[in-house]
């Protein structure tokens, strides 16, 4: 049964520089108990479809039909699409702690719900709040339907908003990047949880996501969207391991995934302004296989013996064609390669408080013994779920926060006890790159002036001086030099991380602390900027700590590897070894969680 279709739909939103064309002419249909992925980087429309699905568009200029359950949502009035929200259409978004009030237990926020919807007394609706909260995995939920979001982990409250979502038994379930923030072991436990619930519910389930490895373990039917237009649609399995659409095909190379060593394959160029009418292909500027045509007239909408649709004037296949060449790029230096070690860190511990309310009479230990060695010139990855020390070790190590005990070298040199004038000449060796490239940098100075600040505070360089050497910075990561004085919101997440890494090299640093630094980033544009980390390596032959979640960009950038888990270190060993011959049980899980072929191979988590 169609539970939706969505049928030529057009969306303008206007805006003081004129039209922003979010959607044009788009088409698809979900079916009950289907999990339909729609994938695409950001600004491509996709959460402008959930909206307008939703009716959350208001002032938006739209056109065409969104049919749901054979309703036209589109003519229905704000009352009746208020009356389906969250009753028949729900949503779980991608910030579980921003959407969950903070001032309301979580109880509190299921029964809200549950009440606006139908008409039953407070009790009755506790318990079903219980219950739901049972079905979603949430231990002792007689107990923590009394808690406030602060007290969920980041798992347990997207879990909360998931039984938010699915108490009423909505037909149809909006997932916006789900699990976007979450660890792998955590994504793999949500995935799971959605695929019971269409089972059970019979819910049909659209998931919006930039992930399109996840996306392809776990979609029916997925669609590609690019400056909003559906570039591809079709079965899950065959969208997104034999791409028909060159704007797929780019995507999917992008991925660590897809080359596990050596320079990846990075879509060039930025997505085209939505303010400007589109004659051709919207892809054309950036797409390795455009011909004159793709830039002359909107391509036709080709229909594929395999059932899948393309957006295209290609004939045949875009995975069929050859890959653009790479330039030639060592990857990263072999594990024991060099036996010079820049870091050294010994029996780290740190433990927060000591007799309190919170932690308790001896207070909560927080690192438990860690010991590494970073060679010069290498890269050790470090990896490990939410909570296990991996930042809080980044932090140590970069002087940021002091252990409780242990002792960490830098170029031979202790940090432990150094005083303020021997750190802040200890800071030209050390730099650090965060996972927010907006949040890191302040948006009320100019890029120019952020770049430039390590030589104002250490006094290294002024006035042109200065000024010629953040415009070399900008040059080496790949910044247009003369957007000198433009401010942080002018730029793109992945040209706001690239002003973090220039920031980062402006001292000569013989290491840097990348903390999640690609995180928050498109997959293209992850691309690039570990392409730009590796090749700035091998230049300027920096030593790297490299802290992620995502096992598959680790692999890629990593010479060794150390897997941590509640505090402690529990593997370390070179990239390969660990990856080909996992020893300890908590690694082969975080293998199995990131790489549906391991597990199916190996049975764990099965």
């Amino acid at each position: 049964m169609t539970v939706l279709a969505v049928n030529n739909l057009s969306i303008a939103i206007p805006t003081g520089d004129g039209h922003v064309h979010a959607a044009r002419d788009v088409s698809f249909a979900v079916e009950a108990e289907e999990l339909f992925g729609i994938a695409g980087e950001s600004g491509s429309g996709k959460s402008v479809l959930s909206q307008a699905i939703m009716g959350l568009l208001p002032g938006a200029e739209i056109s065409g039909e969104i049919l749901f359950e054979g309703r036209d949502l589109l003519k229905l009035s704000p009352q009746q699409m208020q009356k389906l929200r969250g009753d028949r259409i729900a949503m779980i978004s991608q910030d579980p702690l921003s959407s969950l009030h903070p001032f309301y237990t979580v109880g509190h926020q299921i029964v809200e719900a549950i009440r606006t919807h139908r008409k039953v007394d407070a009790k009755t609706a506790l318990d079903e709040a219980i219950e739901v909260l049972d079905r979603v995995g949430i231990h002792d939920p007689e107990q923590r339907v009394h808690d406030y979001p602060h007290q969920f982990s980041g798992g347990m409250r997207q879990r909360v908003m998931i039984a938010m979502a699915v108490v009423l038994r909505p037909s149809l379930l909006i997932a916006d990047e789900p699990t976007t923030a979450l660890d792998v072991t955590v994504q793999t436990q949500i995935i799971g949880l959605l695929n019971q619930m269409r089972r059970e519910l019979g819910t049909a389930i659209i998931m919006v996501t930039h992930d399109l490895e996840l996306l392809s373990s776990v979609a029916d039917h997925a669609m590609v969207m690019y400056a909003g237009n559906r570039m591809e649609l079709g079965a899950g399995e065959t969208v997104l391991k034999t791409p028909a659409h060159p704007y797929t095909l780019g995507l999917l190379r992008s991925s660590p995934s897809h080359e596990p060593s050596g320079p990846l394959h990075s879509i060039p160029g930025q997505p085209p302004s939505l303010l400007i009418p589109q004659t051709g292909c919207a892809f054309a500027a950036r797409c390795f296989a455009a011909m004159p045509i793709c830039r002359e007239k909107r391509p036709p909408l080709r229909q594929l013996a395999d059932g899948s649709q393309s957006l295209c004037w290609l004939e045949e296949k875009a995975v069929s064609l050859p890959a653009e060449p790479l330039a030639e790029t060592d990857g990263p230096p072999a594990a024991g390669s060099q036996t010079d070690a820049v870091v050294n860190v010994s029996d780290v511990r740190l433990t927060y408080g000591g007799s309190s309310l919170f932690s308790g009479k001896g207070g909560t230990e927080v690192l438990k013994g860690v010991s590494l060695e970073l060679k010069r010139g290498a890269t050790l990855g470090i990896v490990g779920e939410s909570g296990c020390g991996k930042s809080t070790l980044a932090r140590i190590i970069a002087g940021l926060l002091p252990p409780s005990s242990g002792e960490v070298e830098i170029e031979g040199e202790s940090i432990i006890d150094l005083d303020r004038a021997r750190w802040v000449e200890m800071r030209k060796r050390v730099q650090m790159v965060f996972q927010d490239p907006f949040g890191s940098l302040n948006p009320r100075r100019r890029v120019g002036a952020i770049i430039g600040d390590p030589f104002r505070i250490q006094k290294v360089a002024q006035g042109a001086d200065r000024k010629n050497k953040v415009r070399e910075l900008m040059e080496l990561v790949g910044l247009n030099p003369e957007h000198y004085n433009r401010f942080p919101s002018e730029f793109s997440g992945g040209q706001r991380q690239r002003i973090g890494i220039a920031r980062a090299l402006a001292l000569k640093p013989s290491i840097i602390i990348f903390d999640e630094p690609v995180s928050a980033l498109d997959v293209s544009i992850q691309a690039q900027i570990l392409n730009l980390i590796t090749k700035l390596q091998h230049e300027l032959g920096l030593s790297y700590l490299f802290i992620s979640h995502d096992l598959a960009v680790v692999r890629h950038v990593s010479s060794e590897i150390i897997v941590m888990k509640a505090g402690q270190v529990v593997e370390h060993g070179p990239t390969g070894v660990l990856y080909d011959h996992p020893e300890h049980p908590y690694t082969r899980e975080l293998l199995a969680a990131a790489d549906p072929d391991y597990r199916s191979r190996t049975g764990v988590l099965s």
